[in-house]
């Protein structure tokens, strides 16, 4: 790889598979910067809130940043939100007390199932959008208890 490589802030809010993802990350050409200092996080390149963990824990550790967050991702910080981490870019969560970055407007709620967590193997429905061009045929295996619903 030539060039400057990519300054990745892998957010450490609570969430379970960090160190796995980070990994990933750095296989991926990304330079790694594992913080839960919010100020540290923002002034890397991209930013990814890893999945795995409580709602509550997670708008615990966003208390008093949620609106430096929020703005730094309105004015282009490229974000990625695996499960709770997309969670948490939502206002709230029925799951816990707590607000959220609230880029997204609306609430995760607990999902509508016989059982819970649903978990399995489940097709990703995708969008038109470069990033999945090329790609047929996605799975990826979920479990969840909680889905995000926007206000729109």
């Amino acid at each position: 790889m030539t060039g400057r490589r990519i300054r990745v802030a892998l957010v450490d809010y609570g969430g379970g598979n960090a160190h796995s993802l980070g990994k990933a990350l750095e296989r991926a050409g990304a330079d790694v910067t594992f913080t839960g200092d919010w100020s540290e996080a923002l002034a890397c390149d991209a930013l990814v809130l890893p999945g795995v963990g409580a709602f509550g824990e997670a708008a615990r550790r966003l208390a008093g940043h949620t609106a430096r967050v929020r703005s730094a991702l309105e004015n282009g910080l490229p974000c990625l939100g695996i499960c709770l981490g997309m969670q948490v870019l939502f206002e709230s969560s029925e799951e816990a007390d707590g607000e959220g970055v609230g880029l997204l407007a609306g609430r995760v709620r607990r999902m509508d199932a016989a059982v819970l967590p649903q978990m399995g193997w489940n097709d990703v429905a995708t969008t038109p959008d470069p990033l999945f061009e090329g790609v047929d045929g996605l799975v990826a295996y979920y479990a969840n208890s909680f889905v995000c619903e926007p206000a729109d």
